[in-house]
Order: structure tokens, then C-alpha cells, then sequence
């Protein structure tokens, strides 16, 4: 049998791989979570115009929310109720 082939080699490979990516995914939402408790939100200061999008000379772009914005909103959206 090849060094390649070997099923317990490949069973802790594969083992490795999920956690390490458990490890990132957890990473990155404890950062998400730091990220929340410590911005603040301006209530005075509103943008009417852009808020959908953006215009580039006919058209209007649309821009997706990165995680942080869309935390940013949650949290804006928390302190109106």
C-alpha cells in the first residue's frame, strides 16, 4: 500500500482540516462580536442620498455589506426601538 493511500493518515489529515477550519470560523466571529461591542453609532448623523447605492455616470451601483456594516445596522437598528 502507498504512502498515499494510507486510511489513518487520511483520516487525521481530513480531522486536521476541520478543525482547523472550526478554529478559523470561530476566530473570525469572536473578532465579529469585538467588533460590535465596541463600535458606536452616531444617531445625528444620517446620509439620505447613497444609502442604496452609488451613481457612476448613468447607472447605480449597488455595494453588498461586509459583515462589520451589517453588525453596524443590527446595532442601529437595536437603539431606534
Amino acid at each position: 500500500m502507498s504512502k498515499k493511500n494510507n486510511l489513518a493518515k487520511r483520516k487525521k489529515q481530513h480531522e486536521f482540516d476541520l478543525k482547523k477550519e472550526r478554529e478559523e470560523r470561530e476566530k473570525k466571529a469572536t473578532k465579529l462580536q469585538a467588533n460590535k461591542n465596541k463600535m458606536k453609532v452616531d444617531g445625528g448623523k444620517k446620509k439620505n442620498k447613497g444609502s442604496s447605492g452609488f451613481s457612476v455616470g448613468k447607472k447605480k451601483l449597488k455595494t453588498k455589506l461586509t459583515p462589520t456594516a451589517k453588525a453596524k445596522a443590527a446595532q442601529a437598528m437595536e437603539l431606534d426601538k
